[in-house]
Parts: C-alpha cells; structure tokens; sequence
C-alpha cells in the first residue's frame, strides 16, 4: 500500500473518530440527567466510566483522555447538584473514575504505539518483498501481459514461487518457477534465481546457455555454508521463455516444471515438452542437455503460464482445480481479463485458502505497425489536426485545405509538413 493510499485512509477514520465522539458525549449528557432527575439512593455517576471505555475502541489517546477528563467533570457536577462533594463515598467515586480514565488512556496509548510500530514494519517487509518479485508490467514490448501472486502464508505478499520478464534486443524473456519447501528458506532461493536470471538474460546469447547458468546459480548456492537443515536439498522448477518480437517461433525450455497452456481457437492445449530438463540444482547429477521447443503464438492466441500451486489446489471434496477446463471456459478477450477470472474461480474453488503458492501469467502478441506505418500516422495525425485548427480559426482558407498535402511522398516513410505557415500573433489576441 502506497503513502498516497495511506493517507486519504487516515483522514477518513479520523473523521469518522469525530463523527462517533457524540456517542460517549450523549451518554455522559444522558447519565448526567437520569442521576439528577433520580432519587439520591440510586446513583449513576459510576456509570460515567463507560463514556472513556467507549471512546478507546475508535479514537487515539488524546480523545480517550479528554472523555475521561469530561466524565470526572460530569461527576463533580454531579456531586456539586447533590451537595456529596468531600464524602468519602463520594470522593471513591471521583478516584475511581480518574484512575480507570488513566488506565485505558494508557493502554490506548501502548496500542497505538504497537500499531505504528507493527504498521511499519510490514511496510518495510512489502517493499522488501516487492523489490525481490518486482510486478510485471502491463506492457512488454509487443506483449500484452497480466499476472496473479497469492502466497499461501497469511500476510505475504511472496512465497516460493517466482516470475519476472527482462527486455532484450530481440524479444522478451521470461521466467516462472517454483521452490521446494515454503517461508523465509524458499524466498531467499527465489530471490537468488530471479537475480540470476535478471543479469544474465541479456548477456546470455541462447535459452540452453541462460538455463545453464541459472543451473549453476543454484548450485553454487547450495555449496555455501548455511545453518540450515534443508541446506542442499533445495532445487526449483522452472519454465524458461524466449519470445521474439517478430513473428518468428517462440522457444522454451522446462526443468521439471508445468508446460505453459495455449489458448486458441476456443480450445486449450498445453505446449508440447519434448526432452524436459530436471529441475534447477539437481542438474548436476544428471549433466542434462537443455533441449529447446519451439511454438508460434499469434496475435489471436494467449499463452498461460501457471505454477503447480494452481492445478494442485483442492477443494472441499479434494478435487483438484481444472485449469484448463476454467481457462477455456472464461473466454477473456484480454490477458487481465482472463488472470481475474481465473483468480476469482481459484479462490472459489479452494474457499477462500490457498496451501501452497500459486502464480499465473498470461500474455498476448498485440497487432503491432511497422515503426514506419507508426511514425506515418503520427504525423498524419498532427498535420491534420494543426491544419483544421487552423481553418477553424480562420487564419487558413478552407479551400487551401488538400488531404492530399497529408500523404507521404512515394517510397518514404515520413510525411512532410505542409508549405504553408501559419502566421504570428499579436501578443494580447487570441
């Protein structure tokens, strides 16, 4: 959550805090009346405790001390009406209710200070965690992109699943993984493969020598000293992308991870794997051969990348979830609109509560122009608009006006600007 988030939240509990201020202040009025207009056997000042009570449950400390200051004054009055001031049962009652005024000022106090306190850090922590799955943007390149994260630990933004996408000269490279195990353990893994993989997919020339070198990523981590029980015994699937911006095939390569499901047609198909690779840190034992599969995606396709967090989710019965079923089902016409009704049906279909964690992104080739059909119609477009607002106001003849002045000259890409100019104004006339 963001300052500019956070602070239109303060301002509204903070009027909301004055709006419920009359709820203690018209018991304290109500108390007051019922005591005087009561026979003196019946007292009701020590019913005035509740008005600094209530008052905690929504305002800050300072409140809850003034309405404990306005109540021992309600009381007084109270005392002065019925002449008790300076009787011992009295003054018990005046103590009584200063010393409870206190307490719970106090303790609102400490709340407060806990709030702030806990409120940071998580702030601290969501920025920490958004640093290491940085959020994949809506564009990307001739990409159209959306993803989902829901971590499995309750206050978590991440967990042991991984995604990011990195721009290079040619296309766009992406990543989606899962880590063995959950907590703190499984997002130090994760983080450590996304950098990995951030530095070395613009250097690494081909998809097999960039998954070597996430291979041996992971392995040099599982060689450094650790504390932990789990230490070398860590390895994470993972589906690598390459996908150019022209309309040439994609490539992929898997290590022990789920193919990618592409939507088409109306129909759902999962890429075919042909020699999967183990997964990431046990390819050592096996010296694997990273072998790359190749498929077309269409500006009318959509390709869904998902983590196994996501087919293995259960519900009540211990069905587990269709995705490609759901998927094929939801006919989206964009990637955000297909991650939102997918994300909606997970949660429905597991009530609420995810055990593992589950990560989807979906994308889609876009219908892109040449950059010289683009750079045309941008200019297009400016030259006609500056030439109608000139006509408008009078300072081009209509007649002067020629849709052809807009065209571009044959065997160019650009559109030259039209030979007329239009004239200076005076300075103080429209």
């Amino acid at each position: 959550m963001g300052l500019r988030q956070r602070v239109p939240r303060r301002q509204r509990s903070r009027q909301a805090s004055d709006a419920l201020l009359a709820v203690p202040l018209g018991l304290i009025v109500a108390i007051v009346l019922a005591d005087l207009l009561t026979p003196r056997g019946v007292p009701l000042g020590p019913l005035l405790v509740v008005a600094p009570a209530i008052t905690a449950s929504f305002a800050g400390p300072a409140l809850t001390g003034v309405m404990g200051g306005v109540a021992v004054a309600a009381l007084m009055s109270i005392g002065v009406a019925h002449q008790n001031i300076g009787t011992l049962y009295f003054d018990s009652q005046i103590v009584s209710l200063l010393v409870v005024s206190v307490i719970v000022t106090v303790f609102r106090y400490l709340q407060v200070r806990h709030s702030r306190e806990l409120t940071q850090v998580r702030t601290v922590s969501e920025a920490a965690q958004r640093v290491v799955l940085r959020p994949l943007p809506r564009r990307i390149g001739p990409l159209r992109v959306a993803s989902m994260y829901l971590a499995a630990q309750e206050h978590a933004l991440i967990g042991g699943d991984l995604y990011a996408a990195v721009r290079t000269s040619t296309g766009t490279r992406l990543i989606i993984g899962d880590v063995r195990g959950k907590g703190l353990t499984a997002i130090s893994d994760a983080a450590l493969l996304l950098g990995a993989f951030r530095e070395a997919a613009h250097r690494e020339a081909t998809l097999p020598g960039l998954v070597a070198y996430l291979e041996h990523s992971v392995c040099w981590n599982l060689a450094e000293p650790t504390e932990e029980e789990t230490a070398g015994e860590c390895f994470i699937t993972a589906a690598v992308l390459d996908i150019p911006d022209k309309a040439s095939p994609a490539q992929m390569v898997t290590c022990g991870h789920p193919p990618p499901l592409l939507l088409r047609d109306g129909q759902v198909t999962a890429l075919t794997v042909t020699r999967p690779a183990p997964p990431l840190g046990l390819g050592e034992l096996s010296r694997p051969d990273y072998h790359v599969d190749t498929f077309t995606l269409e500006p009318s396709h959509m390709l869904l990348l998902h983590t196994d967090g996501v087919i293995e989710a259960r519900d009540a019965r211990g069905t587990f979830y269709p995705l490609a079923e759901r998927a094929a089902a939801c006919a989206a016409e964009s990637p955000s609109a297909l991650i939102r009704r997918l994300r909606t049906d997970l949660l429905a279909h597991v009530g609420g509560r995810l055990t593992d964690d589950a990560a989807m992104i979906a994308l889609q080739r876009t219908r892109s122009q040449s950059p010289i059909e683009a750079d045309r119609r941008m200019h297009e477009h400016r030259m006609l608009s500056e030439t109608v607002t000139a006509v408008r106001r009078g300072l081009l003849p209509s007649t002067s006006f020629r849709a052809d002045a807009l065209k571009p000259p044959a065997g160019t890409g650009t559109v030259s600007r039209p030979s007329w100019r239009l004239p200076h104004r005076r300075a103080g006339r429209p």
